[in-house]
This record gives structure tokens, C-alpha cells and sequence, in this order.
């Protein structure tokens, strides 16, 4: 709609002029006015039609100057000479957009095939796990950013990460291609996860300068007919959210805080691996800062956990589709960091009963 009225708006413009300049007569002066059309030709359409909407303007100018009995004085040249030069104008800037529409289009391609090397489309099936991913720039137009996630099936079992690199542009980018490649080759070759991360660790010695970082969680689901538990191995991010099958909802945080990775080889102890219950039933969020950190107009953290029935829809896409819809809602401007989400729940999952209510939400006075 927004579009039309702005394609229809040259038109009324030199309409309402015309018409106004008609009734009033030749001292209401309202024929430099009729530039308004190709000045706004420029917003929507291509060259010819900026062109043409110009040729128009034109026209009708010279029109009321023979009706105002002003053709060929100076105050009717003035005109003529006015919404020319806003055509031309016009014109010159219509070429100038759609040279930069042209410019974006082909930087969106290559950042979509940027990411689509970098953050492959996880499989919607792993092992006996459903899978769904949720990511969302910081950058609108880059598409990628530093927030990274993978699953990979290896002999041991389901194998996922997902992580955040410390900074922006395109040197974060780079170091989570670091961190991803050499994730996917660890989760098939090494027997358990802390063999995993030790590899993640020299990758990132070898890559990353100063004190820069990741913070990452690894996740591994083995394959069994009815597996009980995930094992989770944090490096200085944010706990999972855990929702199991009786509507229960809790972060899975790890035993003790570690470093994130890239400063684990300084002299510090690595993350122990734990297990959390993950039962036929249950969900594991993954998610990175950005969504946990999204604030509203008051400054009020994204309550994930308070959000956990959001998930309830059996499928695990729609269900990060509402989550992210709901932040979208919560923050209600663009997000200033990357946020990406990672689902893993059963192929036979069935929602459960509503998510216990937080302490928070049994405070709240009902109307």
C-alpha cells in the first residue's frame, strides 16, 4: 500500500495543481508547484518512468502557461526552467538508485553464499532428534555475522555447537569459520567431547591474537533407542534452556564457570562435560547474548525462560519462529546484536503440559 500511494503521488500531486492553478486563476501562482511530480518520480519506478512522469510535467506547465496567458514572459519561462531542471534532477538520481539497488542486490547474493559455506542449513533430522535454527543479523544487510551453530552425526552420536565470537565485521566472521571448520571435522573423528574441544582450543591458538574469545556450548545426544540424557561441555556461555515433558523449564548450567574458548590454554582448567535429563519429551534450547540481552523501551532483559510455552507447537520450526516473532515484539526496533537459536527436541515429540509459571509470573496480580 505504502508503495502504491507513493507510485500515485507524481500523479495527484500535478493534479491537485493543475486543478488549484485552474480555479484560482493566474494570480495564485501555484504553477511551480507542478515540479512536486517529478521530484517524487524519482522514489519508486525506473528511468523511464521518471522520465516520463517529467515529459508530463512539462506539458502541463506549458498548458496552464498558455491558460494564464504567461507563455514566453518571465515569470512562465522561470517556471518551464524550474520543472525541467527537477526532471532532470530526478532523472539523474532514479539512475543513481537503481545503480546502489543493483550494488546491494549482488552483495546480498554473495553474503547469502557466504553463509551458506559458513552456516550450512542444519538437517531438520538428526540421529532421532528434530532440529530447527532461528538466525537473525545484527548487520540487516550482511546476513552473517558472528554467531555461529552446527550439528553434525558422527559415530558417537548427535554432535551440536553453538557459539558467539567476541567483536564484529568481518574478522568475526572469519573466526567463526575458524571454530566451525574445525568443529565439523572434531565431531566425527574424536571419541568424546572434551577431545572435541581440546581440538576447537588449537584451532583457535593458532588463529586468534590478544584476548580475543568464544563462547561456546557443545552438545552431544548418542544414539539410542531412548536416550536419558545430553551431555553438555560450556565454555562461557549462556546455559541452555531445558524443557522437559512435564512442563518443567530450567537453564542447564554447567558445575562451574570456565573460559570461553581461545583463553583456555593460558594455564586454566577445561569445562567438565555434565548431563542434564533429556528424555523423549523434553526440548534443548541453544541460543546465544543476543537473544537473552535483547531489551525493550525500559530496558528489561528478554525473559526466555518466562517464554518457554512459546515452544509448544509441534513443529520445532514454527515453534523459534514464535520466540523470535516475541522478541521481535519485546524489543520492537533492530536487534544490536546477533541472535541465533537452536532447537533439538524428538522426532515423536508431543507438547506437554504448560510450563510451570515463574516466581515471577505467580507475583503478578491477576485482573
Amino acid at each position: 500500500m505504502r508503495t502504491g500511494l507513493l507510485s500515485a503521488f507524481p500523479f495527484l500531486a500535478m493534479a491537485v495543481v493543475g486543478a488549484a492553478d485552474m480555479t484560482g486563476g493566474p494570480g495564485i501562482g501555484l504553477q511551480p508547484m507542478m515540479a512536486l511530480g517529478p521530484a517524487f518520480a524519482g522514489l519508486t519506478g525506473g528511468k523511464r518512468r521518471t522520465a516520463a512522469v517529467g515529459a508530463l510535467a512539462l506539458v502541463l506547465t506549458v498548458a496552464l502557461s498558455f491558460y494564464n496567458d504567461q507563455f514566453g514572459e518571465r515569470r512562465g519561462n522561470a517556471t518551464l526552467i524550474s520543472v525541467a531542471g527537477v526532471s532532470v534532477a530526478a532523472l539523474v538520481a532514479t539512475a543513481m538508485r537503481q545503480r546502489r539497488e543493483a550494488e546491494l542486490a549482488n552483495v546480498r547474493s554473495i553474503a547469502e553464499a557466504a553463509q551458506r559455506v559458513l552456516l550450512r542449513p542444519v538437517p531438520r533430522s538428526a540421529g532421532r532428534l528434530r532440529v530447527a535454527v532461528s538466525y537473525t543479523s545484527a548487520v540487516a544487510e550482511a546476513r552473517i555475522g558472528g554467531d555461529l551453530y552446527e550439528v553434525v552425526t558422527s559415530p558417537h552420536g548427535v554432535r551440536v555447537i553453538i557459539g558467539d565470537v567476541q567483536g564484529k565485521g568481518l574478522e568475526a566472521v572469519e573466526t567463526a569459520a575458524v571454530v566451525l571448520g574445525a568443529f565439523r571435522e572434531a565431531a566425527y573423528d574424536e571419541s568424546d567431547l572434551p577431545a572435541v574441544g581440546e581440538r576447537l582450543e588449537r584451532a583457535l591458538d593458532r588463529h586468534l591474537l590478544g584476548e580475543k574469545f568464544v563462547t561456546a556450548v557443545l552438545v552431544e545426544v548418542e544414539h539410542s533407542e531412548r536416550p536419558r540424557t545430553a551431555t553438555l561441555l560450556n565454555f562461557g556461555h549462556p546455559a541452555p534452556l531445558a524443557v522437559r515433558h512435564d512442563g518443567s523449564v530450567h537453564f542447564a548450567e554447567p558445575p562451574r564457570r570456565c573460559l570461553p574458548l581461545g583463553l583456555g590454554l593460558h594455564g586454566s582448567e577445561p569445562p567438565f562435560p555434565h548431563q542434564v535429563p533429556f528424555a523423549p519429551g523434553d526440548q534443548l534450547l541453544l541460543y546465544t547474548d543476543g537473544v537473552t540481552e535483547a531489551r525493550d523501551a525500559d530496558n528489561h532483559f528478554y525473559p526466555l525462560d518466562q517464554r518457554a510455552h512459546l515452544l509448544k507447537d509441534p513443529d520445532p520450526e514454527g515453534a523459534l519462529e514464535a520466540v523470535h516473532q516475541d522478541i521481535e515484539e519485546h524489543v520492537r526496533s533492530p536487534l544490536n546484536d546477533d541472535a541465533a537459536m537452536l532447537l533439538l527436541r524428538y522426532r515423536n515429540f508431543r507438547a506437554g503440559p504448560e510450563p510451570a509459571p515463574t516466581e515471577d509470573q505467580q507475583a503478578e496480580p491477576t485482573s
